[in-house]
């Protein structure tokens, strides 16, 4: 198979220099077809990007930068293609002889243009792969932007979730098309200069803001509920919320709670700011709250996150989040609730993000967030399957299944309701971890999936600040996360877990003022 890109000469950059493309670990051989450019580009945004650079980027190039044509490879066409990808948004040649013909679209519209003139209006664009050859539509993401930084970064991030989705089309694995509905579009007052302009200020600024307090601070919220709880409701109404005490310069996020042999622990990341890497810590329950101390129960030499915890054959397992060392592994307790062992790898040579099992007609299933190196972290969705814990865990015929901010990311264990599968989902479409939404999944086989949101839940007079990204119960026991402002100077909560709540529930509303 011989792959085209047909790419605008005028406007070449880093992303499209590629001979080969890597399909299931295959490479494929890719040609670059440079044509004129179709409309008039943005005036000085090779300027603007190389600003960019300097400043966001500290000196170095990233996908966006401009490519330097070397002449001789303007003519890299060695035969007929059987693919054509056309990245510009000119007029499709209905000779063309290949067999498949895709053009990304965003926001509807094809071409560079339409992808600048989308950031530009505030948001990152509805990405759509469209066959041109029948005008079928095979694949349909929305990319998540937490790790864009400028135009030029917004850029790489839509770009590299287009390849994501190209690479998936061209593996052969059947696609799931999501139903997203296009970004409302604005009229932006504010050309390439003034974004790029008021993007440069707003970095100064969280540099600042870096420089004075801690960031981001996220803490664990707790409540005893005897009565409906969110699930039920679909909202955080019902007894208030209390925070678990942090010591100022650590947070605690991504609470797991679980009782096991007549004790009831809640374990959670534990990042230390002075050192930015997390473990895993737990703290016991008792009727009233938190007793004891913060204990330390599982660190490695990488950052460890989102402690998933599991039941299964006798034992408890524990799946932490170790993205960053590019495996998802099982630890095994061996003394609860203070000594872990790593027991086995179930997925390697990937990063996979808040992995979280359930079972399901037979089988066990294991959702993560999935990143191919590029783009953000919380958009893509992928699926792996067993019949045991221990695995083999296969991946799911579609993987990535999904490429939705809104709703792809693990937020917490799934549900069993009225014997309707429930999975809590974080909503990262405004920033990440805004928010959390409760999400029904209708299909779920090793070559099916379907799921759909039906309520969302944000930060609010109920839960103040910014942040809402995890959702956990154990019987009475419902615990959250959010974040908050977090002086470097002084801790606003005591550092003694099971310090008064009223006490805490006061420190924690004068730092989420601030927040706002």
């Amino acid at each position: 198979m011989i792959i085209e890109f047909r790419c605008e000469i005028e406007h070449a950059r880093r992303w499209m220099d590629r001979e080969t493309l890597s399909i299931d670990g295959r490479d494929v051989p890719v040609q670059i077809a440079w044509t004129a450019t179709a409309e008039p580009r943005f005036a000085g945004l090779d300027m603007l990007f190389e600003l960019e650079r300097i400043v966001l980027h500290k000196g170095k190039h990233g996908a966006a930068s401009r490519l330097k044509i070397i002449p001789e490879r303007t003519q890299t066409r060695t035969g007929t293609a059987d693919v054509i990808v056309d990245f510009t948004g000119g007029v499709r040649d209905p000779n063309c002889p290949a067999r498949l013909y895709l053009r990304p679209r965003f926001n509807g519209v094809s071409g560079e243009n339409a992808a600048l003139a989308a950031i530009l209006a505030g948001d990152l664009p509805v990405i759509e792969i469209v066959n041109e050859v029948d005008g079928a539509i095979l694949d349909r993401g929305h990319p998540s932007g937490e790790m864009a930084a400028g135009l030029s970064g917004a850029l790489e991030t839509l770009m590299a979730r287009t390849m994501t989705m190209v690479t998936a089309i061209l593996s052969g694995r059947p696609r799931i098309v999501p139903q997203l509905a296009h970004p409302a579009t604005t009229t932006s007052q504010r050309g390439p200069a003034g974004y790029v302009a008021r993007g440069l200020a707003m970095s100064i600024a969280k540099e600042i803001y870096r420089l004075c307090c801690y960031a981001p601070h996220w803490h664990v919220g707790w409540r005893f509920n005897d009565d409906a709880g969110v699930w039920q409701t679909g909202d955080l109404s019902g007894p208030g919320w209390n925070v678990l005490g942090d010591p100022g310069n650590h947070f605690y996020a991504d609470p797991f709670p679980i009782t096991w042999r007549g004790r009831t622990f809640v374990f959670f990341e534990d990042l230390d700011h002075r050192v930015g890497k997390g473990i895993i810590s737990a703290i016991e329950f008792g009727d009233s709250g938190p007793i004891g101390e913060v204990m330390p129960v599982l660190e490695e030499p990488w950052h460890l996150s989102y402690p998933f915890l599991i039941e299964d054959g006798g034992e408890l397992w524990m799946i932490p989040e170790s993205s960053l060392n590019g495996d998802v592994a099982l630890y095994k307790c061996v003394r609860f609730p203070d000594k872990w062992e790593r027991h086995a790898t179930l997925l390697s040579g990937l990063e996979l993000a808040d992995a979280t099992i359930t079972r399901h007609n037979g089988l066990s299933y294991l959702f993560g967030a999935w990143r191919d190196g590029t783009g953000g972290y919380s958009d893509s969705l992928a699926i792996y399957y067993a019949e045991h814990l221990l695995g083999p865990w296969r991946p799911h015929a579609s993987n990535p299944v999904m490429i939705d901010r809104a709703s792809a990311r693990p937020a917490g264990n799934f549900v069993t309701i009225d014997r309707k599968l429930w999975r809590p989902v974080q909503d990262c479409a405004e920033a990440y971890g805004a928010g959390l939404a409760l999400a029904e999944i209708i299909e779920l086989s090793p070559t099916t999936f379907k799921q759909i949101v039906r309520r969302s839940l944000k930060p609010g007079p109920l839960w103040p600040g910014r942040k809402l990204h995890t959702l956990n119960r154990c019987g009475r026991l419902e615990v959250i996360d959010g974040s908050r402002v977090q002086p470097k100077t002084r801790a606003f909560v005591p550092s003694r877990a099971h310090s008064s709540p009223e006490r805490e529930r006061r420190s924690i509303r004068a730092g989420f003022v601030a927040d706002r």
